[in-house]
């Protein structure tokens, strides 16, 4: 043993001067350079926020603090933003983007235009997982599921796809509501006007996006939440879960494609390609910005959970809607225009 200690010791030396190495060539890499964040819908939602209140902390958090700019690359409910991070964007570690949740299941059903494998994506991680809830405007009338059953509601959609669209749809089919859907709606932003207008009375929204962007309207009871789909929050009292509503297994399983995005909430990904020491480095920073007391400030001022969702979490939840079963991924796919 008194022979093998030297080694023992200059192996360890020599492990540790590797990971500084390591280091010093992360922070020569992003010393001076500019990280573009992107999202795929226009300002004013709760993507928009979480993108730039991640570009305003992360930076300070990577080795060589480069500068972060948040861009808004629209189109197809951010499938055009995905297909870019995907095939186009450098794969050197200098473009991130915020994914639309459902997008890795417009995937698993087979959506045109997707030129993404949501399963090669560097994940970095997310802030926190994802409430769904279908709300109605306070002149319907209508304040639970068996109203909706009963009432037809006009209801509004961000784009011709995505979890706005899917999600009422599927209460059609599954619950028998009777939401009329208006699409085209080119972020939450608007809306949520539309909503104040009158042109829909019925949206689908996450319970975050709710408290950060109309609280006075949770407040004020101006919505009623009719559903929620998710871990249910501590505030949102009254409204059932669908777990509680749809009971068939086979009708759960469509369910669980469906809201795969709950446990994606928000999810940052790197594209594919990236080296494996600058992938690790941005989800470490990602990692230690969430502890990061000026951040937390600046999330919980705006009504947003931190509960964070790993990596190796948005991985897991991306593989389960792709790897569903060939028939609930059939019948998922009538709600995809």
């Amino acid at each position: 043993m008194t022979i093998l200690k030297p080694l023992y010791l200059a192996a360890a030396l020599s492990a540790a001067l590797c990971g500084v190495a390591r280091a010093d060539a992360i922070e020569d890499f992003y010393k001076g350079k500019t990280i573009f964040a992107l999202v795929g819908v226009s300002p004013g939602g709760e993507y928009d926020f979480k993108l730039r209140l991640v570009a305003k902390h992360l930076g300070k958090h990577i080795p060589g603090h480069p500068n972060i700019v948040a861009q808004n690359m629209t189109g197809a409910t951010g499938m055009v933003m995905a297909n870019y991070l995907f095939k186009v964007a450098p794969k050197d570690g200098t473009y991130i983007g915020l994914i639309q949740n459902g997008l890795p299941t417009s995937q698993a059903v087979g959506m045109e235009g997707v030129q993404f494998d949501a399963s090669k994506y560097n994940w970095i991680g997310s802030i926190a997982p994802t409430v769904e809830t279908m709300a109605v405007w306070k002149t319907t009338g209508v304040k639970t599921i068996e109203d909706a059953k009963k009432t037809e509601v006009i209801a509004g959609s961000v784009g011709s796809s995505g979890i706005t669209l899917t999600f009422p749809v599927m209460l059609n089919d599954l619950l028998g509501t009777k939401f009329k859907m208006v699409m085209g709606y080119t972020g939450s932003g608007p809306l949520n006007l539309a909503m104040e207008r009158g042109e829909v009375s019925a949206r689908n929204n996450s319970w975050s996006s709710w408290n950060a962007s109309k609280p006075e309207w949770v407040t004020n009871k101006d919505i009623t939440v009719l559903v929620y789909s998710g871990p249910k929050p501590a505030d949102l009292n009254g409204a059932p879960s669908l777990d509680e509503l749809v009971t068939d297994p086979e009708d759960r399983q469509v369910v669980d494609i469906v809201t795969a995005g709950n446990g994606l909430g928000h999810p940052f990904a790197m594209p594919p390609g990236v080296p494996q020491d600058r992938v690790d480095a941005i989800r470490k920073a990602f990692s230690d910005m969430l502890k990061d007391p000026e951040f937390r400030k600046d999330a919980e001022a705006a009504k947003n959970e931190i509960e964070p969702v790993s990596a190796q979490a948005l991985e897991k939840a991306v593989l389960s809607a792709i790897n569903a079963s060939e028939k609930a991924k059939t019948r998922a796919r009538k709600y995809f225009q």
